[in-house]
């Protein structure tokens, strides 16, 4: 701790006498200065002991003495030392009622100490309270780096609450707190989260000063963002009764830079994991999961052998450029490969983006282990079937869907759209990509922004049927019907319609239609000699019942 006017006074070689302020004497004493001036306030920071010797002042004069004492006290002085034996003998009476009445201490400083003896001392003390800070924080340092090798975060959080005697915090991305030290803490850290948002909205590195409730009263807590992008990636929160010391804040800044280096890991270690991700995928989607299982390691933990879900995203800008491309990829290829090599940047905006980061952050909380690779525009991700992976990405997709204002409505380019597959083994994963992909496709036909592979099956194929090119082929197919029937001849495609939709029951039909029969039999002949196909034929009959549908849906 730094000197205190009481240790001045027990210093045997200054040999200084407390005249007033006994009870005052363990105020810190941040700096000595002299002055003569008549108010030498407008030169004081607070926390100086002042020295003087009177040369200017008239020490004798009550209300004069009142009047200086009380500037100093006002400034903050910690302490004020009168040499004695220059221009006093001893120290005026007046001076000393004043001091005792405002409760400054007075030290009386023998003719034989020189103040450059007390400037001295209290600059060596506060020197050597400076070392005891810098080595505690260079112990403090060692201490953290070896609980955070062995135990992780959660042991760096525990060594630092121990030093700074308080509590600690970590936040993911999104504001969720992931571990804290004390586990009492948990409580106190989750009130912050509001806090934790608002310092992830300023440009990172940031930090702000908090109060938080407790059942002992209120914390001091320091919050600092974790990470190196423009974004944070993290939170760290330090709470305590008061204002950290030297040896705390070197504490906490080693801390900062420990959890950075855990939360944020470099570049070049990011990339080497996006391209055995890419490798992986490529080979359960060849049908491979051995040899996938041989790439990946320990990196997926048991991901990869347990029911998993696929989930494609992209954007409905992407989405187009596939469709006018042809298709989609259909794997993840060498372009997939590079793109997987590369870092994805913070979210800024990007609907994909930010589904990779709410994706990694449920991961990290859960500690499950989640496949995500970019490919090209696309995002590819390999879940847990029933994780919270899973569980986060739907919240997102219905969050963005309420934030455009409703998941029905569509139009926007950046508009987000994710299919997800079905539950899939470990040899399913070609299969569960092309159902996620399917699904992609119903949610950007549909507007929406995401859909389940489970809805498809459970659902209708018509809607479906509402596409350009569904409708093209259905208008050529029944053209010539409809151009027989402008003219007046009949009503061949309502006849077929009923037929279709009787089975080929004659009756059945002709009376839904009320007609006769045969009436109904010489139609569908018409029919087959128009189109020159035979209604026998149960394809022909398919084709022209989901013809009659998109044109039923486009109309």
């Amino acid at each position: 701790m730094p000197p205190t006017l009481a240790s001045l006074v027990h210093h045997s070689a200054l040999k200084l006498t407390v005249r007033a302020g006994e009870e005052r004497l363990d105020t810190p004493v941040r700096w000595v200065h002299a002055s003569e001036l008549t108010d030498p306030v407008p030169y004081m920071e607070g926390g100086e002991l002042l020295l003087i010797t009177a040369l200017k002042l008239d020490a004798e004069d009550a209300d004069a003495m009142r009047r200086y004492v009380k500037r100093l006290v006002g400034a903050g002085v910690a302490g004020l030392g009168f040499a004695v034996g220059v221009h006093y003998e001893e120290i005026p009476k007046a001076l000393v009622d004043a001091a005792g009445e405002e409760g400054l201490p007075l030290l009386e400083v023998p003719r034989r100490t020189p103040f450059l003896a007390i400037s001295k001392a209290v600059s060596a003390a506060i020197a050597a309270d400076q070392y005891r800070a810098v080595t505690a924080g260079f112990a403090a340092q060692r201490e953290l780096t070896k609980q955070a090798l062995s135990d992780g975060p959660e042991g760096l959080l525990s060594a630092l609450a121990s030093q700074v005697d308080g509590w600690a915090a970590l936040y993911d991305a999104s504001g969720a707190v992931v571990a804290t030290a004390p586990e009492w803490a948990g409580r106190r850290a989750a009130r912050l989260t509001g806090d934790v948002e608002r310092l992830r909205e300023r440009a990172a590195p940031a930090s702000a000063v908090v109060g938080a409730e407790g059942e002992d009263g209120e914390d001091r807590v320091e919050l600092h963002s974790l990470g190196t992008g423009r974004r944070a990636r993290a939170a760290l929160a330090v709470g305590t009764a008061a204002a950290l010391g030297t040896a705390e804040r070197y504490a906490v800044h080693s801390a900062i830079a420990l959890l950075t280096l855990t939360t944020e890991r470099s570049r070049s270690l990011h990339a080497a994991e996006q391209r055995i991700g890419a490798a992986v995928l490529r080979m359960l989607l060849a049908g491979q999961p051995d040899h996938a299982r041989g790439v990946a390691g320990d990196l997926y933990g048991g991901l990869l052998d347990a029911p998993y879900r696929m989930i494609l995203a992209e954007t409905a800008s992407a989405s187009a450029g596939r469709a006018r491309a042809g298709g989609g990829v259909g794997g993840v290829d060498a372009s997939g490969a590079e793109a997987a090599a590369s870092v994805l940047v913070d979210a800024g905006g990007d609907p994909v983006g930010g589904l990779v980061e709410v994706v990694e952050s449920a991961a990290a909380r859960s500690g499950e282990a989640v496949l995500v690779v970019p490919d090209g525009e696309r995002l590819v991700v390999l879940a847990a079937d029933g994780g919270a992976v899973v569980s986060a990405c739907t919240r997102y997709a219905e969050a963005v869907g309420v934030a455009r204002g409703g998941a029905e409505q569509g139009g926007d380019e950046d508009e987000l759209v994710v299919g997800l597959s079905a539950p899939a083994g470990p040899i399913a994963a070609g299969a569960a990509y092309k159902q996620a992909e399917q699904a992609l496709s119903v949610a950007r036909r549909r507007g929406r922004v995401l859909v389940e592979h489970e809805e498809l099956a459970a659902g209708s194929v018509v809607p479906l049927l509402a596409d350009d090119a569904v409708r093209a082929f259905a208008d050529g197919l029944l053209r010539a019907l409809y151009e027989h029937d402008a003219t007046g001849r009949g009503d061949l495609v309502a006849s077929l319609r009923a037929w279709l939709s009787r089975h080929g029951q004659w009756d059945a039909a002709a009376a839904d239609l009320g007609v006769h029969r045969h009436t109904l039999r010489y139609r569908m002949r018409r029919v087959e000699e128009i189109l020159g196909r035979s209604l026998d034929d149960p394809d022909v009959r398919m084709e022209l019942w989901l013809a009659l549908k998109a044109t039923a849906a486009g109309e």
